[in-house]
Order: structure tokens, then sequence, then C-alpha cells
């Protein structure tokens, strides 16, 4: 078979080397051979149903493309050296008339354009990304919810401006991450569904001239229907910048995530020990123990917000249908998908190996942080909230004045020269497991709704 590019009849003169190059995608849309192979079955059966091939045409497509496919999966696939393999579509074609003969190979392309071609490539390989992404991210919140389940009893301080505010349960802090992963999780089968519509049969804009079934096409491919016009079919990236989109919401959820544990880890803090296969020392200091896989996480979310924002410029200004500027829509999809698998595969890693020092976290408790309760306190007694606020400030600001570790240490008496609607239950304001405990409305901290939160999450989790 003459190695001729598919686009060639026009043109005489030679390309430029570099342009050649420049122009060329195979060596990183050949992960897309797959989705290819898939794509041009269907739509061989499609030209067998309109008359445009016999069955025995048809047959010998499908022999040929599932020997380039197993070529393909055992690596022994060839890429030609001279640069006519621009794509992987036009690889996959000269492999078919090389196996099959060009004159029955010749005829698979019939009203068919690379235009609708790559982006049915680019749906049906992408919608297989996400399912490995889905099944990674519930891997993830069910980590969250094991450590919750398991690590109701720990209590640690909870902040506001990185400062020490009330306490809460540490399953409070982990369904809280839960609960932001679970909306993604919940997002990413939304953008899924939007993806699975079928563009192929659009030709190169104008759509098919011979009458392609194109919704046999969607169902033989997997897809939820088809795009109703023929132009968006094979101009839209829409799908490209949500996916990416989502990918840069959930990286920022990621790095939220992964700079409380950074924080968390430190020496002062002390709450949590990571593992040492998501760790590192230093080159210099021996004592160090470095959260890199965290901080690498944290970095990480920059990447990918900025492969969106890039290929959004690439977009913001294209005229109508396809133009070439949107092969640009694949290495950045390309690594932001990697990146996230890889990122959701490393945070299920470090969570689920992490040890919490439950001590530590209790010690960090200070009876200043009891002060709302004390307020609460006076709200019981019927005393308006803005007033118990002052006169909680008020006992807040007197033990620090008189050296004491706390406001529980001001006893009754000093407590009713503040207000006399204190009295001897008091004490019990100043117990850390009852102010979560008190905390029970829908959301809160105390057991019952953490354990509520649990089975919200699971139940996103199923779908």
């Amino acid at each position: 078979m003459a190695t001729t590019k598919l686009w060639g009849g026009r043109f005489t003169g030679k390309v430029d080397p570099l342009m050649t190059i420049y122009n060329e995608s195979i060596h990183y849309d050949k992960r897309m051979h797959t989705a290819d192979i898939l794509g041009s079955s269907a739509y061989a059966k499609a030209l067998q149903q309109c008359g445009i091939i016999t069955p025995h045409e048809l047959s010998e497509i499908l022999r040929g493309l599932a020997l380039i496919e197993t070529e393909w999966v055992s690596g022994v696939f060839k890429i030609a050296d001279d640069g006519t393999d621009e794509d992987i579509h036009t690889a996959n074609e000269r492999r078919l008339g090389e196996l099959i003969g060009r004159e029955i190979a010749g005829k698979l392309h019939t009203g068919r354009s690379r235009n609708d071609q790559v982006a049915t490539d680019m749906r049906i390989w992408l919608r297989s990304t996400l399912d490995e992404i889905d099944v990674a991210l519930v891997d993830l919140v069910k980590a969250h919810v094991g450590r919750a389940e398991a690590e109701m009893d720990a209590l640690m301080p909870g902040y506001t401006h990185l400062q020490r505010a009330q306490p809460i349960r540490w399953s409070h802090w982990v369904m809280s991450q839960a609960s932001y992963f679970a909306s993604d999780l919940e997002r990413l089968r939304q953008v899924r569904k939007r993806i699975n519509v079928c563009p192929l049969g659009c030709g190169a804009l104008a759509g098919n001239p011979f009458g392609v079934d194109r919704e046999f096409l969607a169902k033989e491919l997997g897809f939820e229907g088809v795009i109703g016009n023929s132009m968006v079919g094979v101009a839209d990236r829409d799908f490209v910048v949500e996916t990416m989109m989502w990918g840069s919401l959930l990286m920022g959820h990621i790095s939220r995530w992964a700079e409380d544990l950074i924080i968390y880890s430190t020496q002062e803090f002390g709450f949590i020990k990571l593992a040492d296969a998501y760790s590192t020392g230093s080159s210099l200091m021996p004592q160090k123990k470095n959260p890199d896989s965290l901080e690498l996480l944290r970095g990480k979310s920059g990447r990918v917000f900025g492969q969106m924002a890039g290929f959004m410029y690439t977009l913001k200004g294209l005229p109508s249908t396809y133009n070439k500027d949107l092969q640009e829509d694949k290495e950045p999809l390309f690594d932001c998908t990697r990146t996230l698998l890889d990122s959701i595969h490393i945070a299920t890693g470090v969570l689920s190996t992490l040890s919490i020092n439950a001590t530590k976290m209790r010690s960090a408790l200070t009876m200043d942080m009891l002060a709302t309760d004390l307020a609460d306190y006076l709200v019981r007694k019927g005393v308006p909230f803005r007033e118990t606020h002052h006169v909680s400030g008020a006992a807040v600001s007197m033990a620090e004045d008189k050296g004491l570790k706390g406001i529980d240490e001001l006893g009754l008496e000093r407590l009713k020269g503040l207000s006399g609607e204190f009295e001897e239950d008091v004490k019990h304001v100043f117990d850390f497991e009852t102010s979560v405990e008190r905390r029970s409305a829908i959301g809160g901290t105390a057991r019952s709704c953490v354990v509520r939160q649990i089975e919200e999450v699971k139940k996103i989790i199923v779908g």
C-alpha cells in the first residue's frame, strides 16, 4: 500500500518536515486505539446496512480491525516512520489496508470525516477513563467513611482562621472532607452523562450523505443519544472543558484536604503521622519526615487548573465547526485525567495508612474553646444571647487576668459576679464530650449526626 496522506489528493508540493512533526498527534493520541477501532467497527456495520459495503466486505473490515487492536494491545503495532501516520485514525486505516487490501479498506471512510471520527474517539475514550476515575474516587470516599466509623471517639479542636474554635470529633472533620469528595462524585457522573452522546455520522460538518443510521451507531457504541446538529457534533469540545473544570474543582478539594493534613502532621500539632510510604526525608537534616505526598497533591492542583485555563483560551476565539486548533484538546485532557487518577490513588493511600494521635488531639482542647457553651448555658436560663456572649467574653478575660488555666477555674462565686443566673450546674459546661454531643442538629459534630453523615455519603456512593 502506498504511503499517502488521507488528505493528499489536493496537494502536489512537499510538506516542510518540521510542519509534519508539528502537525502530527500519533505519539499521544495512539492511546485512543481501542476507541478508534470500536468507532470504525460500528461505522462499518452502518455502511453495510445502507448498502455501501457488502456483508463480505464488512466481515473483512471487522477481521482486520480486530487484528489491529490485537497488535496495539500486544505492543507490536508499528507506526510508519515516514510521517504518514499523522494520528491514530490514519495509522489504523493504513494498517487495515495492509491487512485486508486497500480496495476494501478504502471504503470504510465513506461519508466519514476525521472531524466526526476524532470527536467520537475522544468521547469513547473519555467516558471509559471517567469510569476508572469514578472507581478510584469511590475508594477515596470509602476510606474516609471507614476512618470516620472506626475513630468516632477521637476529639480535636475545630478551627476557623486557623485558630482553635470549638471541639469537634475527628470523624466530623473526616466526613467534612468525604462530603466534598462525594459531591465531586455526583458531579462526575453528571459530566459523564453529558459526554456520552454520539457525534459519529456528522461527517466533516454538514452531515452524512448516505443515510447512515446514527441511532444505530449510538446504540452500538453505548452512547445514550446522538448530537442533533452536525456542526456541533464535530466542533464541540465543551465536554473536554467541563471534564477539566470538574477536575480543577476536585483537585481544589484535594489540595485543601492535603493542607489540613500537612498542618496536622507537624510536630507543633502532632495529630497525625503519615506512613513512610508517603513521606520522604531531608538530604541534609536526618530528623525530617516530609509530607511530600500531600505537598505534591497540593501542587498538582495548579497543574490541572492550568491545563483547563489554557485550553479554554484556545477555544474562545474559534470560528464555527472544526479548526486545527482543536487538536490542542488532547494533550491537556490526557495529562489532566492522568493527574486526577494518580492523585486520587495517592490521596487514598495517604488516608488509609496514616495514624492518628487521639491523645494529642484531645490535649490540644482548651477550656476557652467552651466559651460559647458558657454563653449557651445562660441562654438556656433565659438570658438573651447578645448579653450572654458579653458575659462569656468577660469570663475568658477574667481567667486570663488572674493567670488561670481556663474559665473552669473561675469558680461559681466569680461567675455569679458576672451574672446571677449561674448556678451549681454550670460545672457540667466544662466537658468537651458534652459540648460535642450538644451539637446534635443535622450537620453537627455529635455522634448521631456523624453517623447520619456517613449514611448519606454511603447513599451517594451507590448512586
